[in-house]
């Protein structure tokens, strides 16, 4: 997705996706489009397609992947929404990225396609690849005097706060997952109860 889309989107959806978008929609904090200014109400189902699209742009996923991620979080105990994020929360492209690995979402899911990173010492190149508590992940010994990573080392693309489920140490290139995330933890905009009534229907 080129840089013009991704604001594109992301103003559509209310939510930065990249710190380019950030940016933009400081200074143009509505939708796009003629009518953006004035939006009439929605219905309910709009702001349930919304809200899952919002959940899907924000991790880079696939309907199919979201609504795969939906079936498994239905079958487990608790509240279906709060599994849902949680166990978006677990892929390692998202980790890469809450970690400080990566600048946005789809750059990390770039660093792990092309196999920058291993997962307890073994090589992973799977986005999708859901970690367990107590996984390292370490950026492989071939990739770390890159520009991308010496950049992460030095806190480039660190958020201000860790989140408390990871255990990031930069300058090494290494991070723990120390547990499965609840979702007040995870710092991800959407109404998860929302996208339950969409696929309830």
């Amino acid at each position: 997705m080129q840089a013009k889309a991704k604001v594109k989107l992301s103003r559509s959806l209310g939510i930065a996706l990249t710190p380019k978008a950030a940016k933009y929609m400081e200074r143009r904090p509505y939708p796009p489009g003629q009518h953006g200014r004035g939006r009439k109400k929605e219905s309910d189902y709009k702001n349930q397609l919304v809200e899952k699209q919002r959940l899907r742009a924000q991790y880079n996923i696939s309907e199919r992947q979201l609504r795969n991620a939906y079936a498994e979080a239905v079958r487990r105990q608790g509240k279906t929404g709060e599994n849902l994020v949680s166990l978006l929360e677990s892929r390692l492209d998202a980790f890469v990225l809450r970690a400080g690995f990566a600048r946005t979402i789809y750059q990390a899911r770039q660093f792990v396609n092309h196999g920058h990173f291993t997962v307890n010492g073994r090589k992973v190149d799977i986005a999708s690849y859901r970690l367990k508590a107590g996984d390292f992940v370490q950026v492989r010994k071939r990739s770390r005097d890159t520009t991308p990573f010496q950049l992460a080392a030095a806190g480039a693309w660190a958020g201000e706060v860790t989140p408390a489920y990871i255990e990031s140490h930069l300058e090494g290139l290494i991070a723990r997952f120390l547990s499965v995330p609840e979702r007040k933890q995870i710092p991800v905009i959407c109404d998860e109860q929302l996208i339950v009534e969409y696929y309830s229907k």
